[in-house]
């Protein structure tokens, strides 16, 4: 009974909550059936006033096409119509060139050999070391050689006559004038420098070079030999009389090859380790000969004296430490005494003849290491070819260089070094001769003071 009083509740409460749900969801399909059609009665509002403005904005860009289509019609017009004056202006021109043709009739020929001569002096004035004393001289020239149709005045004439006359007097002539010069470094400094003709510019530096590109005097970049050098500051330095002078006939193009030679520095280090070996041996050679010429010098001295005093011999030379083995061997008989005789020559041999050999082993190997030297080069210089070709010289010159500077290192160390070893052999060879001739004369002596 209970539990079906339960059930009858349950189902009371269950009725009650859905008639309430069924309410609610009547009432929000009103609202949403009323903002559909509030919706609606907006968005046709919205279309409208799009459709309107899209109207305005299509009026407004045809507006602007037909602006358009309207310029370029006129520009095509203004452009038919200069396209025709330029026509003109093509047949009027070539009408009044004929009629200028007509007038200057002869004439014309005679421009064009001005016109000629104008670019020819332009070439020659503007490159010319005159021009580093009057600057500007070429600009005038450049503009009447550039002219091709324009007919020259009567002042560009004399100018040209003017320019042309100048230089052929200022050739003859040698003066002095105030310039900058630009040093190698990158300073310039101004100099009273010296203009010989049309053919050198001498300074404090030795000879000068005109850049006709940058319109400035400097130095050249490597001075000539001395002797040549030596004249061109003789004559910067000179006031007055005539001063010989090495003056470049072709306008500094042999003082430019000149400065392309190579130094005796260069040609040296040309023959690389083998010749700075040479060198070495040559330099060790003649220290060795020259001490030995001294110390042969010495001790031929010391033998000397002692042979103008034989009873009183000395330590300080060979010749008196073999008296002494003499005077301590008296007694015995003559083979023993010949005997330790050779035997004193014997030890004072090592002494006299040092270094001896050492001079005539670096005599016979310096042209050996020179032909070495010239083998090496060769070997580069083949080198060179497999790899560049024979196109170009100056890529085979170095090795070229090696080998004949190496050849000509090892002859010029081996002439002194055979002098030299000739010399000090020659000496010892004395002093040894002196020995044994006085060592024979004690044998002798003494052999004869024992038969008596």
């Amino acid at each position: 009974m209970k539990q079906v009083f339960k059930s009858l509740v349950a189902a009371a409460t269950m009725a009650v909550f859905a008639t309430g749900a069924q309410a609610q969801e009547a009432a929000s399909l009103q609202d949403l059936l009323q903002q559909v059609k509030d919706n609606r009665v907006s968005e046709a509002r919205i279309n409208k006033q799009r459709e309107a403005e899209f109207q305005s904005d299509r009026s407004d860009k045809q507006a602007l096409l037909r602006k358009a289509q309207s310029d370029l019609k006129a520009e095509q017009d203004r452009g038919d119509r200069l396209q025709q004056q330029f026509s003109d202006n093509e047949t009027t021109l070539n009408e009044k060139s004929s009629e200028l043709e007509q007038a200057t009739g002869t004439l014309g020929e005679m421009f064009g050999v001005v016109r000629q001569a104008a670019s020819e002096a332009y070439g020659r004035i503007s490159t010319s070391i005159v021009s580093a004393q009057y600057p500007g001289r070429d600009e005038f020239l450049a503009e009447m050689s550039e002219e091709s149709k324009g007919l020259p005045n009567i002042q560009e004439l004399e100018d040209l006559w003017f320019a042309l006359q100048t230089e052929m007097t200022e050739s003859g002539q040698v003066v002095r004038f105030n310039t900058s010069v630009v040093n190698l470094e990158g300073g310039s400094s101004d100099q009273e420098i010296v203009r010989v003709g049309t053919f050198n510019l001498v300074g404090e530096d030795g000879y000068l070079t005109y850049d006709a590109e940058n319109k400035v005097v400097q130095p050249l970049g490597r001075q000539p030999e001395s002797h040549l050098v030596g004249s061109a500051e003789d004559l910067s330095s000179a006031t007055s009389g005539l001063i010989p002078f090495y003056a470049d006939p072709s306008q500094g193009a042999i003082l430019g090859l000149l400065k392309e030679k190579a130094t005796w520095s260069e040609r040296y280090h040309a023959g690389g380790a083998v010749g700075y070996v040479i060198t070495g041996m040559l330099i060790i050679g003649l220290l060795i000969g020259l001490y030995k010429i001294i110390t042969l010098g010495a001790t031929g001295s010391k033998i000397k004296s002692q042979l103008k005093n034989p009873g009183n011999p000395s330590e300080s030379n060979p010749l008196g430490r073999i008296l002494k083995v003499y005077q301590a061997n008296k007694g015995t008989d003559a083979e023993n005494l010949e005997l330790k005789l050779d035997e004193a020559i014997l030890k004072e041999l090592p002494t006299i003849e040092s270094g001896i050999n050492v001079i005539k082993i670096f005599a016979a190997i310096a042209p050996l290491l020179g032909l070495l030297g010239t083998v090496l080069g060769m070997i580069a210089t083949f080198q060179t070819i497999t790899l560049f070709g024979t196109g170009d010289p100056r890529l085979m010159a170095g090795s070229i260089s090696m080998a004949l500077v190496t050849t000509a290192q090892g002859i010029i160390a081996a002439l002194p070094l055979i002098l030299m070893h000739s010399i000090v052999a020659s000496r010892s060879k004395s002093i040894v001769h002196i020995l044994d001739e006085q060592t024979a004369g004690i044998i002798a002596a003494h052999t004869e003071s024992g038969k008596a």
